[in-house]
């Protein structure tokens, strides 16, 4: 439970590169200033945090990227046990560069916009997230190539990204419950969550009450309806709800919608007029694909579907726990991860 609750609530040594000193997980910022959209809208005084970890090695052939999914943090990656010596992201061999995602109130959100507060931010989409990291990688951190990208649910719409906005940038790819394209089922769900938010901001309401609502759909899609029903019993039910609400109503709902409709808008195939295989043969960075049949909420049919195309390595997780298989299966999953990298 605790491991359940900390994922919604997602929320020393020093290395040495060139002339800057780098805290071990510590937080640095960039600021772009004026920040362009794919849409034309510009983030005004833009700025974008990021993590890193581990040292990089003589010829900067070892880092990883690795964003944050929905509401997630680069705070949650470490709590979660996601990056660190032998982690999924392992530090002792890579150098990890976790970056905050725009509107998860770290980087530029609603939230924290001094000039576009709440609605009057930016939409921005998954490809202004993955070209903002271009923009780290190469203009700040000097970087003309990268090992790999890793990604989960949101993360991985990002991964998937990576692989047809800039496929000559690295050498490998890992995209984890996370889809190319959503299915009908998919926008379902994520609709249904953003008329929630809606429904407050047309009334005036305080929109983070409606968090509670979305709370209430999200867990309802987080794993299987055989996971509950085998761990979680009818008189436990108050406290589990009672906490996962809880975990939810602490994020902001513009921020929330915010992702939301650059989730929904995802589509990797969209400059290649939809044909799948013209954007396959895009791709040139090898690729593990990582799904749980059982997920409700990234359906894995158009991740397997393109795991085919490219031909690439995939993991199917196993049990009951849903979209959250990546936490219940961490240690399977890292080993095939750790793999996959070497």
């Amino acid at each position: 439970m605790k491991r359940f609750n900390i994922f919604f609530s997602v929320s020393a040594m020093l290395l040495l590169w060139g002339s800057f000193a780098f805290a071990q997980g510590e937080f640095h910022f960039v600021k772009p200033g004026n920040y362009r959209l794919e849409n034309s809208q510009v983030i005004r005084n833009c700025r974008l945090a990021y993590r890193t970890f581990g040292v990089l090695n003589a010829d900067k052939s070892n880092v990883i990227l690795f964003p944050t999914w929905l509401a997630g943090t680069t705070k949650d990656l470490v709590d979660l046990g996601l990056v660190g010596p032998g982690k999924l992201a392992d530090s002792s061999k890579y150098f990890v560069v976790a970056v905050d995602a725009f509107g998860n109130g770290v980087s530029s959100s609603p939230s924290n916009s001094s000039f576009q507060p709440d609605k009057a931010f930016p939409q921005f989409s998954i490809k202004d997230m993955v070209d903002v990291q271009y923009l780290l990688l190469t203009k700040y951190l000097h970087l003309t190539h990268i090992h790999g990208v890793i990604g989960i649910s949101m993360g991985a719409m990002m991964a998937y990204q990576w692989m047809v906005s800039y496929p000559d940038f690295m050498n490998k790819v890992v995209a984890v419950a996370g889809s190319p394209k959503l299915t009908s089922y998919d926008l379902l769900l994520w609709q249904a969550e953003l008329n929630a938010i809606n429904a407050c901001i047309e009334k005036s309401t305080k929109v983070d009450t409606c968090m509670k609502i979305v709370a209430d759909i999200h867990n309802l899609h987080s794993r299987t309806p055989q996971y509950f029903t085998s761990n979680i019993t009818p008189e436990s039910f108050p406290r589990f709800l009672a906490g996962a609400e809880t975990g939810i109503m602490k994020f902001n709902a513009y921020n929330w919608a915010w992702q939301l409709k650059a989730i929904m808008c995802h589509d990797i195939y969209r400059s290649f007029k939809g044909e799948i295989k013209n954007a396959a043969k895009t791709v040139k960075a090898k690729t593990l694909i990582v799904w749980a049949r059982q997920d409700l909420t990234a359906n894995f049919e158009p991740a397997r579907i393109l795991a085919g195309y490219l031909q690439a390595d995939t993991l199917e997780l196993p049990g009951d726990c849903g979209h959250l298989s990546f936490l219940c299966q961490s240690e399977i999953l890292r080993d095939k991860v750790n793999t996959f990298m070497e």
